[in-house]
């Protein structure tokens, strides 16, 4: 299946200053990238290279005034569901892979030293590995409010306690009780368009976040907000929580003005570069 998936921001820069992004689609066995472009109004110096995830970033100077840049790709996806995996049990630690052990630990916005007993209390009953990690998407999917306009400073524990986020602060939460059980998780981002879903929300897209968890020598692949597999998701990024995945950081009094994100199935090859029509 082929989907397009792109965005256009558009900053107030009241002084020259840094940006650095991270929109672009990343090299992933989930998708094939087969064709992309982006274009920078005023055209400026690009400078990309791989973090230590190995997601895309982009690095820039945003000239003073009005800035703006477009990415807009082309991908191979999957036109089948997620997997689910019921089966799958919990790794020891002593058996992790090295490059894993890193998602079992606290992170800035993961706090799972924090939950370890509520943790054990709400889920310890359950089978450990894919039931558990089901188990916690279950409680926030029917415990947690989706509120818009939580801010980019929201904590695991900030929406545990006031029970309400976005879906920032559901993979969050998922990724905080699963390394409170021991499973390790990491934060994903990406393009999710709204295939195969019944009643799409009426309001303008945005990058979304998800989390995955490691189990069966693999990672696994959790909607902590929707609570249901989805079709057609591509990877931007993944790290320990969402200060690795941003889909920008800017530095000085640099403001974001607007935002649009698509993500939509096409038939057809289309031109790319220009934000596609509503």
């Amino acid at each position: 299946m082929k989907i397009r998936v792109g965005c256009e921001l558009v900053y107030n820069v009241p002084e020259s200053a840094p940006i650095i992004s991270k929109v672009a689609l990343r090299t992933s066995m989930y998708q094939k990238t087969l064709d992309e472009a982006r274009t920078l109004e005023p055209q400026t110096e690009l400078h990309t290279f791989e973090d230590e995830f190995g997601n895309n970033v982009w690095r820039l100077m945003a000239p003073q005034g009005k800035f703006s840049f477009v990415y807009d790709a082309l991908a191979e996806v999957s036109p089948e569901p997620d997997p689910v995996l019921p089966e799958l049990d919990k790794h020891l630690a002593q058996d992790l892979p090295d490059d894993v052990l890193v998602y079992t630990l606290p992170s800035r916005y993961c706090q799972s030293d924090l939950f370890v007993g509520d943790a054990l209390e709400m889920f310890g009953a359950v089978s450990p590995g894919w039931a558990q990690v089901q188990a916690v998407c279950d409680w926030l999917h029917d415990n947690i409010t989706y509120e818009a306009g939580s801010t980019p400073a929201t904590t695991s524990k900030d929406a545990f306690d006031e029970r309400r986020g976005v879906c920032r602060d559901f993979a969050h939460l998922g990724i905080t009780f699963s390394r409170a059980l021991n499973i390790p998780a990491r934060y994903v981002c990406g393009y999710l368009p709204d295939i195969a879903v019944e009643n799409p929300p009426d309001v303008p897209m945005d990058v979304h976040a998800l989390f995955e968890v490691y189990l069966g020598g693999g990672w696994r692949t959790f909607y902590a907000r929707h609570n249901q597999p989805r079709v057609g998701r591509a990877l931007i990024a993944y790290g320990r929580d969402a200060v690795d995945a941003a889909f920008a950081t800017t530095y000085g009094a640099t403001r974001l003005e607007t935002m649009r994100v698509w993500a939509d199935e096409v038939n057809d090859t289309p031109t790319l570069g220009e934000p596609p029509n509503d």
